[in-house]
């Protein structure tokens, strides 16, 4: 692979590393990239071994952190009583919902990209559509196409909100339009009584 490729491929599966969430997907991001990360030229090979290191050193902080604050949540649930627990639906920020759900994902990849039309297009979870936390990407709900190119500018923008507002997109549109191809909203009774009626008035019109 000649030096320019190289680079460019590099630079891909750095924005890849960027995007893991937890060491699980580390482990399957190692299998699935091994063989392409073997082609790069001996220096951008190194550099993204260092990279993959790197990401491993943070999950397992984020782990070592997570263990932490479960103990120390155990503990205070230990003082209290039942009737003191707390109920996360009554918070004024409840926890976001964050859906894992890999044939979405897949088929939102299949998409042209949603800023040129291009195609391959990977699967881009919108960052600034949920609270952030640590080593959790958002919901797979919230995904769009996007081309590899515009796929690393985004990521390299510190602001992604502002990055879709100054291209003139609001891609939580379509988000939200493809998540409900792949989960329908359920049709009600009242709903299909409805239709059913409407049936029956033009058939005697």
């Amino acid at each position: 692979m000649g030096p320019a490729s190289s680079a460019e491929l590099r630079d891909w599966l750095l924005t890849e590393l960027a995007e893991l969430g937890c060491g699980d997907d580390a482990a399957l991001w190692a299998h699935r990239r091994l063989s392409e990360k073997n082609t790069l030229t001996a220096a951008d090979a190194v550099h993204v071994e260092q990279a993959f290191q790197a990401r491993l050193k943070a999950f397992e902080a984020t782990d070592v952190e997570a263990a932490a604050e479960v103990h120390s949540n155990t503990k205070r649930s230990r003082q209290q009583t039942r009737s003191e627990a707390v109920d996360k639906s009554t918070l004024t920020l409840p926890e976001p919902r964050r859906i894992r759900n890999r044939e979405h994902v897949r088929f939102v990849a299949k998409h042209p990209c949603l800023v040129c039309g291009r195609t391959p297009a990977d699967a881009h979870h919108l960052r600034h559509t949920q609270r952030p936390a640590l080593g959790c990407k958002v919901s797979d709900e919230f995904t769009v196409p996007l081309c590899r190119g515009h796929h690393r500018e985004v990521h390299r923008a510190g602001d992604e909100a502002a990055w879709w507002t100054k291209i003139g997109i609001d891609p939580t549109v379509r988000a939200r339009a493809l998540w409900l191809e792949t989960h329908p909203l359920p049709i009600s009774q009242k709903q299909i009584s409805g239709a059913t009626g409407n049936g029956r008035l033009k058939q005697k019109g």
